[in-house]
């Protein structure tokens, strides 16, 4: 179904998406630096089951896109391939900002779950960004369903080991990511992201 080499690609570039601090992992840090390890680990499953719903709802609707639209599914790519290069661009400016960890009451495992679900859908650009992203490493020769559904869980897989990778630091050491060490691995992926975007556009028109 898919080509090892594009493959490859996507999974690298998974990583260089979920390194990038945003809205979950801001939520993973803070939750790990006020209650520990554990708690990021609960918020991580919440983010989890959240963007798998949106996985489900980008597969859904990249099947009926591709029923209607058929050829035009290459300029909804392109589109796609502009939005990853401007989300890149917010990278390489982002302040490197992580958001202050405030110590709360202990809370059970549901309602960090249940919270970090609810934070993730809240932010549109989660689902416009899977929705960007995935589609540009479907192949058209095979059904479109089928390969959401297994990108999105790559990338799940792949978030999952690197928020996890975060909660444990920020359990273990409350300093060591600091925002001029963020800011700076947003700017690499920044760039990376946005060459991303170019090539992508650059396939799909030759």
């Amino acid at each position: 179904m898919f080509e090892p080499g594009l493959l490859i690609t996507y999974i690298a570039a998974c990583f260089v998406f979920s390194i990038v601090p945003g809205p979950s992992v801001t939520m993973v840090l803070a939750n790990s630096l006020a209650r520990g390890t554990a708690a990021g680990f609960w918020t991580i499953l919440g983010t989890e089951l959240s963007m798998f719903s949106m996985v489900l709802v980008v597969a859904f609707g990249l099947e009926a896109v591709m029923a209607l639209v058929g050829e035009a599914f290459v300029w909804i790519k392109l589109v796609g391939a502009a939005y990853l290069i401007w989300i890149g661009w917010r990278m390489f400016n982002s302040s490197g900002e992580l958001g202050a960890a405030k110590a709360t009451n202990q809370r059970g495992p549901l309602r960090y779950v249940v919270e970090a679900a609810l934070v993730n859908w809240s932010n549109p650009k989660t689902l416009l960004f899977l929705g960007a992203f995935l589609p540009q490493f479907v192949n058209l020769a095979h059904p479109a369903f089928d390969q959401i559904i297994v990108l999105g869980l790559i990338v799940m897989a792949v978030a999952t080991l690197t928020d996890a990778f975060y909660a444990i630091l920020a359990g273990r050491a409350r300093h060591a990511l600091d925002a001029a060490r963020v800011r700076l691995m947003s700017r690499f992926a920044g760039v990376i992201l946005m060459a991303g975007g170019v090539w992508l556009a650059l396939q799909k028109r030759s």
